[in-house]
């Protein structure tokens, strides 16, 4: 009898969400789904971490206790999500990735250049040339207005160092095709980095995945399209907690 019990599966531990940010934005991003988990949604802000990928992943992973880790990743922190399920695979049962590109490879001179740009012209500079043409044009203006003060919070120092996570960032589309659980991976239409079909191609790759492409959106989807993006996360909150 006791054999038998011994040999049961373990239950789950109930689902966490852990809400990774953005590059140049922070975990306040996220405002609009820190009520989908209550009490198990985690939204860090990274830049004190350190200046690396792996530092950033085990930092996010850190603060979290159970074995039952929804890992949603926007944009370089959907790298951060597959370092996650690269260092803890056993904790992480789903990962979302938005504006997430798997393989990297590295440019020293534009890696430079934006550090440059940060240190010598500022942030604002660095706003409009990098980060604002990421927008859909059919986002609102007080919608990129929001974002843009979310991101003149942070010190140029703190940029810098996520613009040097963004570029050393190792590649880890490997993880697409061996992470057994669920990978749903979220574009929007008018994203150019990487972009619909890019991010089409990277779910096919995956074990376990689907794509979902936003029309009316650009590369910030938590901001851009909420309520649709609540609408994907719920559902993969709910396969969780079925399992």
């Amino acid at each position: 009898m006791s054999a038998n019990f011994a040999n049961r599966p373990r239950p789950r531990s109930p689902p966490e969400l852990l809400l990774l940010h953005a590059l140049p934005l922070d975990g306040s991003m996220w405002a609009e789904q820190m009520h989908l988990l209550p009490g198990a949604t985690h939204a860090p802000t990274l830049y004190s971490s350190g200046e690396t990928i792996d530092v950033w992943a085990r930092a996010a992973l850190e603060p979290l206790t159970g074995g039952n880790i929804i890992v949603v990743g926007c944009s370089v922190s959907g790298s951060c999500a597959l370092e996650i399920a690269t260092i803890a695979p056993e904790r992480v049962s789903a990962l979302v990735l938005i504006g997430t590109k798997a393989k990297h490879h590295p440019d020293p001179t534009f890696h430079a250049s934006a550090l440059r740009l940060i240190g010598e012209e500022g942030l604002e500079v660095a706003w409009e040339s990098y980060w604002a043409p990421l927008f859909s044009r059919a986002t609102s203006a007080a919608t990129i207005n929001r974002a843009k003060e979310m991101a003149l919070r942070s010190s140029a120092a703190e940029i810098a160092r996520g613009v040097t996570v963004f570029h050393t960032r190792p590649s880890r589309d490997h993880c697409l095709t061996t992470f057994p659980g669920p990978i749903t991976i979220v574009s929007g239409a008018d994203d150019v980095a990487p972009g619909p079909r890019a991010s089409t191609s990277q779910a096919a790759s995956t074990v376990n995945g689907r794509v979902h492409v936003l029309p009316a959106c650009g590369h910030y989807v938590p901001l851009e399209r909420p309520l649709a993006l609540n609408a994907i996360l719920r559902d993969v909150i709910a396969s969780q907690d079925r399992a």
